[in-house]
C-alpha cells in the first residue's frame, strides 16, 4: 500500500526540527510521497530545499492570503516568487487563495494577491493548490474570470454545493483530518460524494491532527489515519483508496 500526503509544512519549525525521524515515521506508516507547500516567499524558499534534499518530497511555491499585506510591503517579492517557480522538482503554486474567516489581511489585499499569483502561475503550466475559508462566493468570481485554470481545493470541508462547483470546473478535492474530528454532518456528506478520480488526501501537517492521534503533532504518518477514517465514511477498501488517491496526486502534482 502506497500513501500521499499532497499537503504539508515540513518546513515549518514543529516537523523541521525532526525532520528526517518525520520522513522515517511517514515511510514506516507507506506515506511514500509528499508535497511541501509553501505559504510565503521564504517559507517556498525552505520548501524548495527540503524538496531538493529529499527523494520522496516535492515543493509548492506560493503566498498564503493571510501574507497578503505582507507580500505587498516587501522589496522585490514578486520577482523572487516568480524566480522559485522554476526551481527543481516544483509541482505546483500554491498555496493561495483567499480567507475571510481570520482576515489577516485585507479582502482587497488578498484579492490582488490571488489574481497576481494565477497570472504569474499561469505562465509555468503549473496546477495550483487553492486555499478557500468563508469566501466561496468571491474565489469563484475570480476563478472563473481566469481561462484553463486546474489544481486542487486544499482543506475541502464545505458542502456539497461547493463540492459540485469544484468538481464542474476540474478541480481535485484534498481531505484532512477535518473529515476525523467535524460535526457538520454535512460536510461528512460531500466527503463520501468526492469521485474517486478526484480525490487526493493531506495532512496541512503540523495542523489538524486527526481525532485518532489528537494531542500530537500532526505528521505526514497520520495520512494513514485520515484515510482509515475516510475508507470506512465511503465503505471502501483501504487499499483501494490508497490505490487511487495516490494516482491522483501522480496525475496532479506529476509526481
Amino acid at each position: 500500500m502506497e500513501l500521499t500526503d499532497t499537503h504539508c509544512h515540513l518546513q515549518f519549525d514543529k516537523l523541521a526540527a525532526n525532520l528526517a525521524q518525520v520522513l522515517k515515521a511517514a515511510q514506516a506508516a507507506s506515506v511514500t510521497r509528499l508535497v511541501c507547500v509553501g505559504t510565503s516567499v521564504g517559507d517556498s524558499l525552505r520548501a524548495v530545499d527540503i524538496a531538493a534534499a529529499n527523494e520522496n518530497v516535492w515543493a509548492t511555491v506560493g503566498v498564503h492570503p493571510h501574507d497578503g499585506k505582507d507580500f505587498f510591503e516587501q522589496k522585490d517579492a514578486e520577482p523572487q516568487l516568480q524566480n522559485l517557480f522554476n526551481k527543481p522538482k516544483v509541482v505546483a503554486v500554491g498555496e493561495i487563495g483567499l480567507d475571510f474567516y481570520k482576515n489577516y489581511s485585507p479582502k482587497a489585499e488578498q484579492e490582488k494577491l490571488l489574481r497576481l499569483q494565477i497570472e504569474l502561475g499561469a505562465a509555468t503550466k503549473l496546477p495550483f493548490v487553492f486555499h478557500v475559508r468563508d469566501a466561496w462566493a468571491d474565489f469563484w468570481r475570480i476563478f472563473d474570470s481566469c481561462p484553463n485554470l486546474s489544481g486542487v481545493v486544499h482543506s475541502f470541508s464545505a458542502t456539497t454545493k461547493e463540492l459540485d462547483k469544484a468538481l464542474s470546473r476540474g478541480l481535485y478535492v484534498a481531505l484532512n483530518g477535518i473529515m476525523t474530528f467535524t460535526d457538520d454532518q454535512a460536510q461528512l456528506t460531500a466527503a463520501k460524494q468526492v469521485p474517486k478520480d478526484r480525490l487526493l488526501l493531506e495532512t496541512d501537517a503540523p495542523f489538524l491532527t486527526p481525532k485518532a492521534a489528537r494531542g500530537q503533532v500532526c505528521q505526514p504518518k497520520h495520512v494513514r489515519d485520515i484515510a482509515e477514517f475516510l475508507a470506512e465514511l465511503r465503505s471502501e477498501p483501504i487499499d483501494e483508496m490508497a490505490s487511487y488517491t495516490t494516482a491522483n496526486a501522480r496525475e496532479v502534482f506529476g509526481i
